[in-house]
Order: structure tokens, then C-alpha cells, then sequence
């Protein structure tokens, strides 16, 4: 019997994250049994380094945190498409934000953007961003460009737009809104990925979607406001049923199933890029996941909703394209051209394929570090110690992976494919809506991009390479590896805290 279809602790080994009920330890041990203790580790860690990054940081110092609160409140007050806004630059989109939180937002822009660098902290003075903060929230009215993020749907949005209209019931200040709306964010987010770790308690590849899950820039984004929390939750949830059900050939519950199902049709509402990630749920057999007679559609036909959706947001959102070049540099205004590159990518491939070399050859060690982590608009680069930890965590995570032998090589194939087809969209979406025409490499791309897509990616590789790590008398590994887990990704995340305060506050 593999890893993957143990159902009972053997002996006093670890087996598929569970542990014998025995000792003082008994209520600590049975909670492990109930939600797996990769579940508990993150709930512990996402938790607690999630509420340090939404309290610690200044207020819209996440990235594009202005645009993308402006685009949460547009979305908490019924705005659910983008929305044209006058603006002698040219085309742009927005929309209306308190004016006491408008203020908070423009003392942060000219914070961030003209601090005097080291040794001198990056907040020039707390005590203006306190004061701001305690700025009571009025009827009055400013209007702000987000052009950028009117260019996403609703959906992403809908924790944050939950925590706006809950400040707004309590008449809580700006500081206070600013807070509840990261707060609403984070709180999506330990729902949404605890459940798909506890959905991948009795086998030992939760640890390493434990792993992907408390990367310092994931909790670091899921502290601060951005479509990118729920977008990754979402992503780490389809992972993790996708691996269940495809990879180690388990059986989902009805929630799981409604959980994969909904999610096919979400995923593809926050971030295009990740659509074909939504669609790989078809591969999964419908046995799997209960599903007979006409039911056994219902994963084609929730990816086909998805599929339109997304078709249907990107007919809506086009427009917004032709503002995108006003968040360039002054001198590069009107330079960004979707149609003229898609003609260029067209006629000139080859062209295309030589930018995009020049662009891994010049960038990809800042993709590299972003991976982990570049933390917001101070862009502090989490510590070399945080990067060679969570190294660590992957190299364990991966090694005590059960073997993934379910799928046949055509579906594995397949996966592969995709994963491989949604990197090369994240750049020809930013060479596409980003970059000038004509310019050296594809702009824009980040690391943390990346990271919806580890999960399954990791799941392909495992699939065809036969290490594992084993324990003593050849067993799967026990506690030890886990615990080493956990202890680098604390590390991880704690070097990243002290950094970031350093940087900012010190």
C-alpha cells in the first residue's frame, strides 16, 4: 500500500499526518488528527505574521495598494465595472474614495517615493501617518485613478469590500477602515487555504502546499490590501484538490467538490493568467468526486462558466488597456500598445522569443528573490536567511512527498503543458498591457506571479522523479521533518518581520 492510501496511524510513526492518541498530549494530539498539522502550522503562522504585516505596515505601502483600495471601496458600494474618470492625460479609470482616506493616500505616495534611503528609516514621520489615521471618515468625496485595477473583476475584491462596509457601519476612522479592509482580506485568506490543507490532511504533500502558502510575500500580501490574496487562496485551493483528486487518486467529499467546482469558475474572475490553473479540474475522474449520471458534467460545465466568464470580464476590461501606459514613467506615456504588440508577437515570433530570452537573461534573479519575497512599495527584499529557509522547507516538503502515481502520462502530459502554457501567459499579459512597443525586455513581470502555479508545478515533477527522502528502517519520515518544516518556515517569516521593520520604522 503506497503513502497516499494509508487511512490509519501505523504504529508510532507519523502515517498520512496522523498521530496515535496517547499521553498529556492527548486534546493537542487530537486536534493534529482532526485538521492535519500542516492546517494548524499555517493557521499558527499565517495568522499571527498576516496580522503583523497588516498592523506593522504603513498604510498603502503594499503594492498598488491605492489602486487596488480604490478599486475594493468602488466594488464595496456597487461598482462592479470599471468606471471612466475625466483626467487631461488621457483615457483613465477610477472612481470615488473617502476624502480623510484619500489624504492618508497621498502622505504615503510622497512618503515611499522620496525617503532618504539607508541608514535613515523609510517612514519619515509616524506621527503625521497617526494623525491622518485618526482623520474621521465624512461624506466627503475625492476621486482617484486605478486604472489599473478597474481592470479586474469584482470577485477578488469582495473579502476587502466586506471590511469597508463594516468600517462604514461602525464610523470607524480612516486608519481604522484602512486596517479592516486588509484585515477582511487576511481573514479570506486563512479560511480559504486552511481548507485546502485540511482537504490534504492524511497526506504528507500538505507540507508542501504549508510551504507555498507561508512564503513571506504570501503572507505578506494577505496582510495588505490586493486582489492577489484571494487570487492565491483560490489558486492554493484548486492545488490542493487538483493533487487529491488527480495525482494521489483520492476520493473528494461533497464540500471538496463543491469547493473545486466553485472555484473553477472564480479562479479565472481574479487574474487571467490562472485560468488554464482553473481548468485542469476536468482532468479529475468524476468518480473521484462523487459525481454520477448527468452530474458527472458538472466539472465541464463549471469550467465552460469559468471559461466564459473570464471571455465575457476581458471584453468588459479591454478598454482599460489604453490607460495602462499613465503608471510608466512621464516619458513613456501612450507608448503601450495591446494591439500593435499581439501584431508584433504575430508576425514577428521570433522577435518576440529574443525579447524574451534578453528578459530571463537580465531578470530573472530579481524573479528569483521575488519569489520569496519583495515586500511591498519599500521594496525590501526578504533576507538571504529567509530565502535559504524556505529553500529548506521546499527541499523537506518535497522529499517526504508521498509517490503521485494516479494520473496515466497523457494527463500528466497535460498538466505539464499547462503549467508551462500559464507562465508564458503572465508574460505575454505583461509585454501585452505593459510593456512599450519596442523595448528591450518584457517589463513588469515579479516573482510572486509565480506562485499560484508551485503547487502543481511541483506536482508534475514529483509525479516522474522517484527520490523521496525515508526514515529509519526505510519508513516514511516522521515528526522530525515536519518539525523542520514549520522551524524554517518560522524563520523565514520572522527574518522577513525584522527586516521589513528595520527598513521602514527603525
Amino acid at each position: 500500500m503506497t503513502a497516499g492510501t494509508e487511512t490509519r496511524p501505523a504504529g508510532t510513526e507519523q502515517a498520512a499526518g496522523r498521530f496515535a492518541l496517547s499521553g498529556p498530549g492527548r486534546a493537542g494530539t487530537a486536534l493534529l488528527r482532526r485538521m492535519g498539522p500542516a492546517t494548524v502550522a499555517f493557521a499558527l503562522l499565517a495568522g499571527i505574521f498576516g496580522l503583523l504585516f497588516a498592523v506593522m505596515s504603513p498604510p498603502f505601502w503594499g503594492h498598488d495598494e491605492l489602486t487596488q483600495f480604490g478599486r475594493a471601496y468602488q466594488v464595496a458600494h456597487g461598482g462592479l465595472t470599471p468606471a471612466r474618470i475625466e483626467d487631461d492625460r488621457g483615457v483613465s479609470y477610477g472612481g470615488e474614495v473617502p476624502a480623510a482616506v484619500e489624504a492618508l493616500m497621498g502622505y504615503a505616495l510622497d512618503d515611499y517615493t522620496h525617503n532618504p534611503g539607508e541608514p535613515y528609516p523609510d517612514v519619515a514621520d509616524p506621527g503625521a501617518y497617526q494623525r491622518l489615521s485618526d482623520a474621521p471618515v465624512t461624506d466627503e468625496r475625492k476621486i482617484i485613478w486605478f486604472t489599473n485595477t478597474a481592470a479586474y473583476s469584482a470577485v477578488p475584491y469582495v473579502p476587502n469590500a466586506i471590511g469597508i462596509r463594516f468600517a462604514e457601519l461602525i464610523d470607524a476612522d480612516a486608519g481604522t477602515m484602512v486596517r479592516l479592509t486588509r484585515l477582511s482580506g487576511l481573514a479570506a485568506y486563512l479560511l480559504v487555504v486552511g481548507f485546502a490543507l485540511w482537504a490534504l490532511r492524511a497526506h504528507r504533500i500538505q507540507w508542501l502546499a504549508f510551504t507555498a502558502a507561508v512564503l513571506p510575500i504570501a503572507v505578506f500580501q494577505s496582510g495588505t490590501i490586493t486582489a492577489d490574496t484571494l487570487t492565491n487562496a483560490l489558486a492554493v485551493l484548486v492545488s490542493a484538490l487538483l493533487v487529491k483528486g488527480l495525482f494521489l487518486g483520492d476520493r473528494l467529499g461533497r464540500t471538496e467538490t463543491a469547493a473545486v467546482l466553485a472555484s473553477a469558475i472564480l479562479l479565472p474572475l481574479c487574474k487571467p493568467t490562472y485560468v488554464l490553473l482553473a481548468m485542469l479540474v476536468v482532468l479529475i475522474p468524476a468518480e473521484r468526486m462523487g459525481l454520477t449520471g448527468w452530474r458527472r458534467w458538472l466539472t465541464w460545465i463549471c469550467a465552460a462558466i469559468g471559461a466564459i466568464g473570464f471571455a465575457v470580464w476581458m471584453k468588459i476590461a479591454a478598454p482599460t488597456g489604453e490607460g495602462t501606459s499613465l503608471m510608466r514613467p512621464r516619458n513613456q506615456w501612450y507608448t503601450v500598445d495591446t494591439g500593435e504588440q499581439l501584431t508584433g508577437i504575430i508576425t514577428d515570433p521570433f522577435g518576440f522569443l529574443r525579447t524574451f530570452w534578453e528578459s530571463i537573461l537580465r531578470r530573472d534573479q530579481e524573479w528569483f528573490t521575488e519569489f520569496f519575497g519583495e515586500l511591498g512599495f519599500a521594496y525590501i527584499d526578504v533576507p538571504a536567511t529567509a530565502v535559504v529557509a524556505c529553500l529548506l522547507a521546499f527541499a523537506v516538503s518535497v522529499g517526504i512527498t508521498e509517490r503521485l502515481d494516479k494520473p496515466d502520462f497523457r494527463r500528466t502530459v497535460v498538466v505539464a503543458l499547462t503549467m508551462a502554457a500559464s507562465v508564458a501567459m503572465i508574460y505575454v499579459t505583461l509585454y501585452m498591457s505593459f510593456t512599450p512597443v519596442g523595448y528591450y525586455i518584457i517589463d513588469g513581470v515579479q516573482g510572486r506571479y509565480f506562485i499560484p502555479l508551485a503547487i502543481v508545478s511541483f506536482a508534475v515533477l514529483l509525479r516522474w522523479m522517484p527520490f523521496r527522502l525515508r526514515g529509519p528502517g526505510d519508513r516514511p519520515p516522521g515528526r522530525l521533518a515536519e518539525v523542520t518544516i514549520v522551524a524554517a518556515a518560522l524563520v523565514s517569516l520572522l527574518t522577513s518581520v525584522a527586516k521589513y521593520h528595520l527598513y521602514v520604522w527603525a
